[in-house]
């Protein structure tokens, strides 16, 4: 029996409304980064002023953690939303009138804010309609975060195309998805929050959910390695040009895409227990055949299989997530994301670490095993665990 919808919006207004915010958050995003090397040109960074730079922004969401967490214990995940949503582009236009170092900085730390508010809170306005079928609909929103991230770059190449600078083009963004997130916020679910006994502004996740904390910090860590390190893999290991590079982050993004256009299918069907252990042995063994055969072809499928494995886990943890009965929704999302964010903030620099002291083929060896990781972990679950939640 699927639950009935708390107000007068039907299950599909409130997957659209959802489906909405996810293509918001994605777009917004991608408009951002796909300025980054005109931002760079405009302040005269060079690329160690840009890296530190940029870490303003995962420094902003990891502050934000708790405290999104904390908010989403005491409000419903609709009002964090709207606020998350306007507060995300508000930043963006101020990102694109920044002049200085200093001004760049703190827009960032308040973007990663913004994101932290905004993506916590849609997954776990997507947890909740979830509830309200019995099919799995999970990966599906995070497809559409995907695709609008494409979009969002197309938009961006356009821009630069037609020399349009940031502040304009960010501005134009903004105005558009605060419109929209206007117009679609009726659209979103209203859940009474779970009041929170535990006090304390941090707090890990529950001990039935600190395995798939685990699992969503091997997926993370996996995934920010192939963000920041399968360009350059294919340009030094598999010894292809520069501009033939990028293809290897291409391969990776668009099967990370595809795998969650079609995740909500294959879990529906096999179920999430099984669908997590592909997962997993896809990561271990697309990474072991990039690294022991890096060869063009080979590596190419082998980024392949990472991004099919990368595609479906988060969504599957936040699905599981969604079951606590002594966390609200968005306070399980929060405090298993922050393990998850572990993962994506400091295993990439470790590849870089070996890389240096070894060879970059070794640490995507290592990076390989949190795909065992994941398999390891999948083991013990309940076979019938089912794929909604």
């Amino acid at each position: 029996m699927t639950e009935k919808p708390p107000s007068y919006r039907s299950p599909k207004q409130l997957r659209i409304g959802s489906a909405v915010f996810f293509f918001i958050s994605g777009f917004g995003y991608a408009s951002w980064a796909s300025r980054i090397p005109t931002i760079q040109y405009e302040l005269h960074l060079n690329e160690a002023q840009l890296g530190a730079v940029l870490f303003a922004m995962p420094i902003g969401l990891i502050l934000t953690l708790p405290i999104t967490g904390r908010l989403l214990g005491i409000y419903s995940s609709k009002s964090v939303l709207l606020f998350g949503a306007i507060f995300l582009n508000i930043v963006l236009c101020f990102i694109g009138l920044a002049v200085n170092v200093w001004q760049l900085v703190i827009t960032l730390l308040c973007l990663g804010s913004a994101r932290n508010l905004l993506n916590i809170s849609i997954n776990a306005q997507a947890v909740g309609v979830q509830k309200l079928y019995k099919k799995s609909i999970m990966t599906t929103f995070h497809g559409i975060w995907s695709l609008a991230g494409f979009a969002g770059a197309a938009v961006g190449y356009l821009m630069v195309y037609y020399n349009v600078t940031p502040e304009y083009h960010f501005l134009f963004v903004s105005i558009a998805l605060l419109l929209f997130s206007l117009y679609f916020f009726g659209d979103t679910l209203h859940e009474k929050p779970i009041p929170q006994t535990n006090k304390k502004l941090f707090s890990l996740p529950e001990k039935a959910l600190l395995k798939f904390a685990f699992i969503c910090f091997a997926s993370m860590a996996c995934e920010n390695t192939m963000y920041d390190w399968s360009g350059i893999y294919f340009e030094k290991v598999v010894h292809v040009s520069k501009s033939t590079a990028t293809a290897g982050f291409v391969f990776y993004m668009v099967a990370m895409t595809l795998g969650r256009l079609v995740g909500d299918k294959l879990i529906n069907q096999y179920g999430i227990k099984t669908v997590l252990k592909f997962s997993g042995l896809f990561i271990l063994i697309g990474l072991l055949l990039a690294t022991l055969l890096p060869f063009l072809i080979t590596s190419a499928l082998g980024f392949v299989l990472v991004g099919l494995g990368v595609s479906c886990i988060v969504p599957m943890v936040f699905q599981i997530a969604g079951r606590s009965t002594t966390m609200s929704s968005g306070s399980a999302l929060a405090s298993i994301s922050t393990i998850g964010y572990i993962g994506f903030l400091l295993v990439p620099p470790f590849v870089g670490f070996v890389a240096q002291a070894a060879s970059l083929r070794l640490s995507f060896g290592i990076i390989a095993l949190l795909g065992g990781l994941v398999v390891f972990l999948v083991r013990n679950l309940d076979d019938h665990t089912p794929a909604q939640v």
